[in-house]
């Protein structure tokens, strides 16, 4: 393909591409996009100049692969397109890699990352393929080992479908496959867990069985973790700790743990160590999923709407960087800076300069494990103040930072002995965008509000919906799952009930949920979980919702803001009613969070702010103080009633003082601009 040919088909990319994913800022560095543009990059080819992919079409014939772009952005929140299409700069990506934005954001990362043995360090499809290619003796014993245990499976699996007691058998043949992927291994193990959070790729009785799958295995031995560690630090284990433990203190498929000191100091730590030899056998596995993905092209293309590569690739991608630990450490630095003012959240510090790519050294966290309620009740804690830090913890991950803790089971939370949550394992987290934040504020709002229709649309904003999709037969199905989850009140609500109810309807319509999501999901159902079994009376709204109105009442986030004044009204008028269960329903949260009290002297004087700026929220607050032609005395009164020990005057005058001068100059300048206008 000619230059001149190519830079005119990287022109129409350009154009196709800015029509399905929007318009971005030319600000944003090339590195911390988002996985569309990954994929876009990773398809690109300087040696020919073709797209190439499943299918190895030209650029003429991209429509395909503009569709899976399109797929993509549902996972991926961030608008992407402008600069990030520029045939030059896209010339420049690592041809063939595929990374999330977060290995990105390392300066030092490297697409094309391999070990000594030539293994890629990163998850990239054509060096996997190059590196096993070469090796079919490999490839043919572990082929022959997967076809031994997966044969009889697949019989019975051919059997119920031809005999059409697929639904009657499915749990029995669920329960097989948890013995067959166990025998497998790691690999195989990952995929299952993640399967069991993917109700828009299996059926509920399925993901039943397979959330029993466990990664536990036998521990390898004292002498090849200790070698590991001399080969990844380069220096003798006695030269780094002064004590080391002669058993793992935890075991599983990927990795073990041990209780060791530094040397010159008396600083406990934990150091995870990798198993020897699990990143060939993954990698090896990995190049097998794909190989096999082909055969459920159409399938994944009905259900998922995407190739089932791209599924693979996530999945490795993923898997790939629970296995690098310099990267967890990085994760731990993350979770520190985020919650380090945070006195009820205890997030360990992490040895930098001790950690390697199969190596970690952390804090040794001093507590009581999740894995033995009846210890922490009868430790004297207080277990609903710790269900509460725990609750508000996972909540402040989802919708003030964006990145969260994507594996909070039982064994990687601590009680701590002054009633902190206490955190381990960062290798799995996952990140949410600014905008899907908001998002998912905003859809806790219409749930609370109870407006349906508003949560289907919050739907295809967060890409559980394809843009375009006909939202009518799935508003009053979100209605009867919400409102027979709820049932009366707070006290009824199961956010695991909700979660059952909402998987039927995802087999019902064209619901996909983003991998990220599925995750999101795990997190608060496992978190859920905890707090149920130490307190069975523990409801999730009661602890949410609260911290939800305290955030819109006293968060500073402008957009938070606006988003409080779209809550107070509907339909053109101020819904009182709302504004009084705003309050107090923040007043009931406000001794779960770092901020004891509530202080509403902030909120009070962005309002007025607000009022003075904008004309047109002016006009509708004193229509809402005269609506049907009487004044609304009665409900501002009880507002105040609400409110008045929650503003500080002194502080609120003080703020005005200092702010008037802004203030005035903005108010002088928008009604010069207005009578311009004019």
């Amino acid at each position: 393909v000619s230059n001149h040919q190519l830079k005119n088909n990287m022109s129409l990319l350009q154009q196709l591409g800015r029509e399905q994913l929007g318009s971005a800022t030319a600000s944003k560095p090339l590195r911390s996009h988002t996985r569309s543009l990954a994929l876009l990059s990773r398809n690109v080819s300087k040696r020919r100049g073709v797209i190439s992919g499943a299918t190895s079409s030209r650029l003429p014939n991209i429509p395909s692969s503009i569709k899976d772009i399109r797929e993509l952005k549902l996972l991926d929140s961030e608008d992407a397109g402008g600069d990030l299409l520029d045939p030059e700069k896209m010339r420049n990506v690592k041809s063939m890699s595929y990374v999330s934005r977060r290995r990105m954001d390392d300066p030092t990362f490297d697409a094309d990352a391999v070990d000594e043995e030539g293994l890629p360090l990163v998850y990239n499809e054509q060096k996997i393929a190059e590196y096993w290619s070469k090796r079919p003796g490999d490839l043919l014993r572990r082929w022959t080992r997967f076809t031994a245990v997966s044969a009889p499976w697949l019989t019975k699996l051919a059997n119920a479908f031809l005999s059409g007691k697929i639904e009657e058998r499915q749990t029995q043949l669920a329960a097989d496959a948890v013995d067959n992927l166990t025998q497998l291994g790691p690999t195989f193990i990952k995929l299952g867990q993640i399967l069991s959070i993917r109700p828009d790729v299996l059926p509920p009785p399925v993901m039943a069985q397979l959330g029993r799958l466990q990664d536990k295995i036998e521990p390898f031995s004292c002498e090849e973790a200790k070698a590991v560690v001399e080969k990844d630090l380069g220096k003798p284990i006695d030269e780094i700790f002064s004590e080391w433990g002669d058993k793992p203190i935890a075991a599983a498929s990927l990795a073990q743990v041990y209780k060791a000191k530094l040397r010159g100091s008396d600083m406990q730590v934990a150091v995870k160590v990798q198993r020897p030899g699990v990143e060939p056998n993954i990698l090896r596995d990995l190049f097998i999923f794909r190989s096999l993905a082909s055969l459920f092209d159409e399938f994944a293309q009905q259900r998922l709407g995407c190739r089932p590569e791209l599924i693979v690739d996530e999945f490795g991608e993923k898997l790939l960087e629970e296995l690098d630990y310099e990267q967890e450490a990085r994760n731990i630095q993350e979770f520190y800076q985020n919650l380090k003012s945070d006195p009820t959240i205890k997030i360990p510090w992490v040895q930098s300069d001790l950690c390697g790519k199969r190596v970690l050294v952390m804090e040794w966290i001093d507590g009581i494990r999740c894995t033995d309620p009846q210890a922490i009740k009868s430790s004297g804690l207080d277990v609903g103040g710790f269900i509460r830090c725990g609750v508000v913890a996972g909540l402040r991950q989802l919708l003030e930072f964006g990145l969260f803790h994507g594996d909070p089971h039982p064994g990687n939370i601590f009680a701590m002995r002054d009633g902190r949550i206490a955190y381990v394992d960062f290798g799995n987290v996952a990140q949410l965008s600014q905008r899907n934040k908001q998002t998912l504020v905003d859809a806790v709002v219409h749930a609370v509000n109870e407006d349906y229709q508003s949560m289907a649309e919050d739907f295809i904003k967060l890409g559980f919906l394809a843009p375009g999709t006909d939202i009518s037969p799935i508003v009053p199905a979100l209605e009867n799952i919400w409102t027979d989850s709820k049932g009366q009140s707070l006290a009824s609500f199961n956010f695991r009930t909700v979660t059952s109810r909402f998987n039927e309807l995802v087999y019902q319509y064209p619901i996909r949920i983003p991998e990220r999501y599925s995750l999101v999901i795990r997190s608060l159902l496992t978190q859920e979980g905890i707090c149920m079994t130490l307190d069975p009376e523990f409801h999730f709204l009661e602890v949410a919702y609260p911290y939800v109105a305290r955030r819109l009442l006293t968060d500073e986030d402008p957009q938070l803001r606006e988003r409080l004044f779209q809550v107070l009204f509907s339909d053109g008028k101020f819904q009182w009613k709302r504004l009084e269960n705003l309050i107090m329903l923040a007043r009931e949260g406000s001794g779960s969070s770092s901020k004891p009290g509530l202080d509403l002297s902030d909120t009070v004087r962005d309002a007025v702010r607000v009022l003075l700026l904008d004309e047109r929220l002016r006009t509708q607050v004193i229509m809402a103080l005269t609506e049907d032609n009487k004044l609304r005395v009665p409900e501002v009164m009880s507002v105040l009633r609400l409110v008045q020990d929650d503003i500080q005057p002194n502080k609120l005058i003080q703020d005005f003082v200092r702010g008037a001068p802004q203030l005035s100059r903005q108010v002088l300048l928008g009604w010069a601009d207005k009578v311009l206008v004019s």
